[in-house]
């Protein structure tokens, strides 16, 4: 297990044996999660600075925190915290009085963010023979990273990412829950700019990268389709030459980067030009899809048919790229239909919930683009529940592309369902490519928040239907889920 002569190690390159018997549980970066045995890492948010909350994660157990700023000396004297303070002082750096395990370690740094990397980088060296899966893409990245995962766990002892770490302070904490029982790691990685990427392999040197496709997610910051294939691509180009690089050959962009990677390329899609791929899918609304799973490894052609519980067609893409990792790792076409077959809907994020009149709430509220939402409002047309409901929020981060995208969203909206609710002011493009493509102008609403959308659903939910909820995170659509929920079928 990680020490905090670990962490003093791989700040400054010097070890104090007298901190080796205190063990660090886990890194938390929120005080009220901050458990016995932790190190709380205190970050300058835009809502909240966390050198307000060390008194209180030192109150439930951590064992250390690290900070930027001096602390309020009541909180070192109340808690008798022993100071070191590791800035501007090379390779090495000392403890303000002797240290007593059990007391708390307060560590200065010029930046706790990249202390947090920096030691991240420093445990992951400690796993020589730990294979690490990158997962990158624009949609389908959580999906991917958790039918991997869940393939991989029939042979291997796996640590994943969780939620949604797939940040600069994301990807750090997965690393650093690293323990001698892993033998495989798979690392969700997102971005918002060029060489962010890069420097997430730089701490979880990958030797297998998955991209799963390239859309306008993240135009805004930046400014091209090109450029945001150019930074997904950082991930395949840093794998090492006995690597693996899973490519969605479905996709021209994501096809192309075989051309910067050194290692070896497994493409997967729905044709057989790709080494793993599908034939004959077919989705049976809620009890699953099924398919017929090829690939070119060992028997050429070898064929499984394979029924999945996951929702929707377009989930074969995300069967397709866990198989190709399985194969990649070794397993055999049993193990990895084993592990297909024991995934379930909820752990890749889409859920299924009940609303008034029994009604059928379908929870896709964890991202949107306009490739995922047409996908989830084809998984609606799956099922044989009517009156089908489209409640539909902005899809945030597409720059020029914004409105297109949209327009296209609510057309499609209009073949589907029987009302759109649209929530917030991009959507109103949804709203209004719905009526011009044939949706019934009354049964279309146009609200400015969660709260309205309720309302409206109050008035239009008169018996049991299915209800898609799908938008950006930042909408916090969730709580429209939760509302649901909690209404009554008299209201």
């Amino acid at each position: 297990m990680l020490t905090l002569a670990d962490v003093l190690e791989a700040l400054t390159g010097q070890r104090l044996e007298s901190l080796a018997a205190s063990y660090v549980a886990d890194f938390s970066i929120d005080s009220r999660e901050a458990t016995r045995g932790d190190v709380f890492v205190a970050f300058k948010g835009e809502r909240t600075d966390g050198h307000k909350h060390v008194g209180q994660a030192l109150g439930r157990g951590a064992i250390a925190t690290l900070v930027e700023d001096e602390l309020d000396p009541a909180i070192v004297q109340s808690t008798q915290a022993v100071m070191m303070d590791t800035r501007n002082m090379g390779r090495g750096a000392a403890l303000l009085r002797p240290y007593d395990a059990g007391v708390p370690l307060l560590i200065r740094v010029d930046s706790t963010e990249a202390a947090l990397q920096k030691i991240a980088t420093f445990w992951r060296s400690k796993f020589a023979k730990l294979r690490v899966i990158g997962v990158t893409g624009s949609i389908g990245k959580t999906s991917t990273k958790e039918l991997i995962s869940q393939v991989l766990s029939v042979r291997y002892n796996v640590l994943k990412s969780e939620g949604n770490l797939n940040n600069g302070i994301g990807v750090p904490l997965t690393l650093l829950r690293l323990m001698p029982e892993h033998e495989v790691a798979v690392i969700e990685m997102g971005m918002d700019r060029l060489g962010e990427i890069t420097s997430y392999c730089q701490w979880a040197k990958p030797q297998v990268g998955v991209v799963t496709n390239v859309g306008p997610v993240h135009l805004e910051k930046l400014g091209t389709i090109d450029n945001i294939a150019l930074a997904k691509s950082e991930l395949i180009e840093a794998l090492p030459a006995e690597g693996v690089a899973v490519l969605n050959d479905d996709d021209e962009r994501v096809r192309d980067m075989r051309k910067v990677s050194r290692a070896r390329v497994i493409s997967c899609g729905l044709s057989s030009r790709a080494d793993v791929w599908a034939e004959n899918i077919e989705s049976h609304g809620l009890e699953g899809i099924s398919m017929v799973l090829r690939h070119k490894q060992g028997a050429q052609g070898a064929a499984q048919l394979v029924r999945v519980p996951l929702l929707g067609a377009h989930s074969a893409q995300t069967v397709l790229r866990a198989a190709a990792v399985g194969l990649a790792e070794g397993m055999g076409m049993g193990e990895i239909v084993e592990g297909l077959m024991s995934a379930t809907p909820e752990q890749l994020r889409l859920v299924v919930a009940k609303g008034p009149f029994d009604s059928l709430v379908i929870d896709d509220t964890y991202n949107a683009s306009a490739e995922s939402t047409i996908a989830a409002l084809n998984l609606l047309k799956d099922l044989e529940i009517k009156p089908r409901i489209a409640v539909l929020g902005d899809m945030l981060e597409l720059g020029s592309a914004e409105r297109d995208e949209h327009e296209e969203v609510g057309c499609r909206a209009a073949l589907v369902v029987n009302f759109v609710v649209a929530v917030g002011q991009r959507a109103k493009w949804i709203a209004q490519s719905a009526i011009e493509c044939g949706l019934d102008k009354s049964h279309v609403f146009v609200v400015a928040n969660n709260t309205e959308a309720l309302d409206v659903l109050s008035e239009i939910v008169t018996q049991r239907s299915a209800i898609l909820v799908k938008g950006s995170r930042g909408m916090r659509m969730e709580e429209i889920v939760e509302g649901l929920g909690g209404m009554t079928s008299d209201e």
